[in-house]
């Protein structure tokens, strides 16, 4: 049994590092290691934290995938979990090469991943399986305010709110990744992000809805976890959807004042905000050891926190006696 894990891509992650260490120590052993890699792994503070750390390529490099599989292999990485959607496709495109070394690659099929890479299949999935989704307007007859944003971005890059056609600049008319979408106002709706755990059946297993009251950057600073109608209408309307698998996190806009639900992203991997579903006791890096390293079936849990608030701060991890290397 492989029983090290390698987390991709970690950046700033130190909460999810350490929360997979702690996991893996508590239900494997004590010299069971947490691995991560990054662009500069001296600069990155997961990195510092994690038991190990490699030094990758940008997932475009010719032989990204050959690092990946030698550093699974020398290091006996019996797990690998992504944490950023641009490697998603290339690294399930590539899953026979990890299944061959023994290392299982923790992420959903291949289409499902398309389907969350471009946002116009994802509206499509959305409609399928219940939800409502924001009208697209065609360029030529856009009703203001509208939401723009490119069908293939991550990250919340590039988003632009334009209230007239004053606000939208020739260049972004011109831009055939932009999707110009019907604005839904937050005096009416509030966001949540849903973070759902599906075993290796694609089953939920769980479902935290977190309430986003500020974000920064893209991710959420404050937020709170609500248990209201989100967690029955995503149990009704996605349990046993082929090809989801581990952490799903849902972007969705719910009315205040009725039980609207709009959907708008899908990330197959874990969000910047999990942390506060795993305050909560919803521990999705235990289960994802327990099923896929000691072939443990997990159980429907509901029994998370709820009104837990979330505020974010700023910390310092500090490195003494760097080097700086040129």
């Amino acid at each position: 049994m492989k029983k090290n894990i390698l987390i991709t891509s970690a950046g700033r992650r130190v909460s999810l590092i350490n929360y997979f260490k702690k996991e893996l120590k508590n239900l494997v052993a004590d010299d069971a290691r947490v691995f991560c890699t990054d662009l500069n792994p001296a600069l990155s503070s997961a990195c510092q934290v994690a038991d190990g750390a490699f030094r990758v390529g940008k997932f475009t490099d010719a032989d990204y995938i050959d690092t990946l599989v030698h550093i699974c292999k020398t290091n006996e990485i019996g797990l690998l979990i992504p944490t950023i959607d641009t490697e998603l496709l290339l690294l399930i495109n590539n899953k026979n090469a990890f299944d061959n070394i023994g290392c299982k690659l923790i992420l959903s099929s291949v289409d499902i991943i398309k389907i969350c890479r471009d946002k116009r299949l994802t509206n499509i999935f959305f409609s399928q399986h219940g939800f409502n989704v924001p009208t697209e307007y065609n360029k030529s007859n856009i009703v203001y305010p509208t939401f723009i944003k490119p069908y293939n971005g991550s990250s919340s890059n590039n988003l632009l709110l334009a209230n007239s056609s004053k606000d939208i600049c020739e260049n972004v008319l011109a831009n055939s990744d932009m999707m110009f979408l019907e604005y839904l106002p937050k005096n009416d709706y509030d966001e949540y992000t849903v973070d759902i755990y599906y075993n290796k059946l694609s089953q939920i297993k769980c479902i935290v809805p977190r309430l986003r009251m500020e974000t920064r950057h893209g991710e959420i600073s404050k937020g709170l976890t609500v248990k209201n109608f989100i967690v029955e209408f995503v149990f009704k309307n996605l349990d046993n959807i082929s090809g989801f698998i581990g952490c799903i996190t849902l972007q969705l806009f719910a009315h205040k004042t009725n039980s609207t639900i709009y959907g708008i992203e899908i990330n197959p991997r874990f969000g910047g905000g999990y942390p506060l579903s795993y305050l909560a006791n919803a521990n999705f890096p235990a289960w994802i050891i327990k099923e896929y390293i000691l072939d443990e079936e997990i159980s429907f849990y509901a029994d998370w926190k709820e009104n837990l608030l979330l505020l974010r701060h700023d910390n310092e991890l500090v490195i003494e006696n760097y080097e700086k290397k040129i």
